[in-house]
């Protein structure tokens, strides 16, 4: 928006020349969005805990130490994240593009779901909230929405591929099938986010991460330049979702400063299911969905626990952890919180790291 109204004026006052470039633009996001964040965090945290009274519902199956030390800690946090993730990449970004109303759309539309479920959760004091196959059923429908819009706007010869990380000029063509793949991308990265969220601050920073690193690669697969040095494919428009991640990133370090142990929130599924949504818009709109499962690569990990818990003791009645998802096994052995939040911090910044090679080992 600041865009439109202040580029314009550039010839009068060269300084505001600065607001034509993306860099400076997604600075502007970070600081924004962290910003807003001091500013409401209070406010929301305050008109939650009266609305909430007793806080989040805490799951019985769980470790029974958060029955005494996350008792009475209000929910639905990811509210303060989508406020000031959006406000401040309407502020910031170039609004005539589609590519980012389609990363807002599924950002927001999955928050309203994480939003239902924590509300029902809230209300009905109880850990389930919605059914697991209307959650989905929603979550597939929206992706399928935006997939064909964000595909109907990236370039044809582009579109329906994927590429391949450590492999030059590689793109495999999945024709409309892609769209399947694209609901996969987002559809699973959000619940991947969800089920890594357990602990004080667990899921945000890796977010963040994620989102640090995918701030880089939208600039550079944006940049026709950039990214024909480094062999990436060019996707005209997509720089602007540097500011759109930025954006999360600044939102993000913002939660954290409440969110941080011991945590005065949780950002419940309005947060983790919209962050991990947003994730994922980005890696396909970047076309960059395989280095997403390697930056991400700790949600998959927790994701993949799971998966393995529940196919293990349907098959042979034993549990291959203690419980899941992973970081609930190190609970139960025995491990502190704010080692297993560190240790998993370090797991996704090595996996960020990893993710940043692939743009040059070609």
């Amino acid at each position: 928006m600041l865009q439109y109204i202040l580029v314009p004026l550039a010839d009068q006052f060269s300084a505001l020349n600065v607001f034509r470039y993306i860099t400076f633009r997604t600075g502007g996001a970070v600081m924004t969005a962290l910003l807003l964040s001091f500013l409401f965090g209070p406010v929301i945290i305050r008109l939650l805990k009266v609305r909430q009274g007793s806080g989040q519902p805490i799951r019985e199956d769980g470790p029974q130490s958060h029955i005494l030390t996350k008792a009475g800690t209000p929910t639905m946090g990811g509210i303060l994240i989508l406020l000031a993730m959006t406000s401040a990449t309407l502020l910031w970004a170039d609004l005539s593009s589609p590519l980012i109303w389609g990363a807002l759309a599924i950002t927001i539309a999955y928050g309203i779901i994480g939003f239902m479920d924590d509300y029902l959760k809230v209300s009905q004091r109880n850990s389930k909230g919605l059914s697991g196959k209307l959650k989905l059923v929603l979550q597939v429908s929206i992706a399928l929405v935006v997939s064909f819009w964000l595909l109907s706007n990236l370039p044809p010869d582009l579109a329906t591929t994927l590429a391949v990380p450590f492999m030059k000029d590689t793109l495999i063509e999945f024709g409309w099938v892609f769209v399947g793949f694209a609901v996969l991308v987002m559809v699973g990265s959000s619940n991947a986010v969800n089920l890594t969220d357990g602990l004080d601050g667990l899921a945000i920073v890796p977010v963040m991460i994620a989102a640090g690193v995918f701030t880089l690669i939208a600039y550079l697969v944006g940049n026709s330049v950039f990214s024909n040095y480094l062999q990436l494919p060019y996707v005209p428009g997509a720089g602007e979702l540097s500011v759109f991640c930025g954006a999360l990133v600044g939102s993000g370090l913002g939660f954290l400063w409440f969110n941080a142990p011991p945590a005065r929130i949780f950002m419940g599924d309005t947060g983790s299911l919209a962050l991990g949504g947003a994730l994922g818009a980005v890696a396909v709109i970047t076309k960059h969905e395989l280095v997403l499962a390697i930056v991400g690569g700790l949600f998959v990990l927790e994701t993949v626990s799971v998966i393995v818990q529940v196919i293990s003791f349907k098959l042979t009645g034993k549990r291959v952890f203690r419980m899941a998802p992973l970081h609930h096994h190190f609970e139960q052995k025995g491990w502190a919180e704010s080692t297993i939040v560190i240790r998993f911090w370090i797991i996704a910044s090595i996996l960020a790291l990893v993710g940043l090679a692939t743009l040059k080992l070609r």
